[in-house]
């Protein structure tokens, strides 16, 4: 197979990300057993809960950490989220709600800690809070590996009637955009590939 002209190459690079924007940080299937997970913006545009309330979290503790700085409140901000951190780990074995206040039990508020104790221990200056700061940083670290490592939860597609179809429910829209894009970039490939090449 000839390789594709530059340009076209990178028109559909952004086809590719214009047909999966709607969806691309949703994290989650599209259906109603995951709703609670979802956040809809407008008509089609959906977000990750517990990723929207971490980034929220993070924010406002960062913006109080610079605005009212203390090493140690930011060193007992970074020792709550230390000792938190088997709770919120552990909670998704444990039968918690699922949704908007789970989401802001379990992402919001750590990440507000974190947030305020990194940049409120920094902003202070002083021995106390950079360790604040550094054992905020640390923690984080172990918290964003454990998370990675243990993986989505995925129970509500354990026992769905259509666990076994391609594409259920929840992945039917996100399917249907990526075939609309394959037929779109399929005509385009097959119109550059007949095009004469220059010499």
């Amino acid at each position: 197979m000839s390789a594709l002209p530059r340009t076209l190459a990178r028109r559909l690079d952004r086809m590719a990300r214009g047909a999966h924007a709607f969806h691309r940080f949703a994290h989650h299937p599209l259906c109603a057993e995951y709703a609670p997970e979802v956040l809809r913006l407008g008509r089609r545009t959906r977000l990750c809960r517990g990723c929207a309330n971490a980034l929220v979290g993070l924010a406002l503790g960062s913006a109080l950490g610079l605005g009212f700085p203390s090493a140690l409140a930011a060193a007992a901000a970074s020792a709550c989220f230390w000792g938190g951190l088997p709770i919120w780990l552990g909670v998704r074995r444990s039968p918690s709600p699922r949704g908007g206040a789970a989401k802001r039990l379990t992402r919001a508020l750590p990440l507000a800690l974190v947030g305020y104790a990194i940049a409120g221990g920094m902003r202070a200056g002083d021995v106390l809070g950079w360790l604040g700061a550094l054992a905020a940083l640390l923690g984080l670290a172990l918290a964003f590996t454990a998370y990675r490592r243990r993986g989505p939860d995925r129970s509500p597609c354990a026992t769905c009637p259509e666990r076994h179809l391609a594409p259920c429910r929840g992945m039917a829209e996100i399917w249907r955009r990526e075939k609309a894009f394959q037929r779109a970039a399929g005509k385009l490939i097959a119109v550059a590939n007949l095009a004469p090449r220059p010499r």
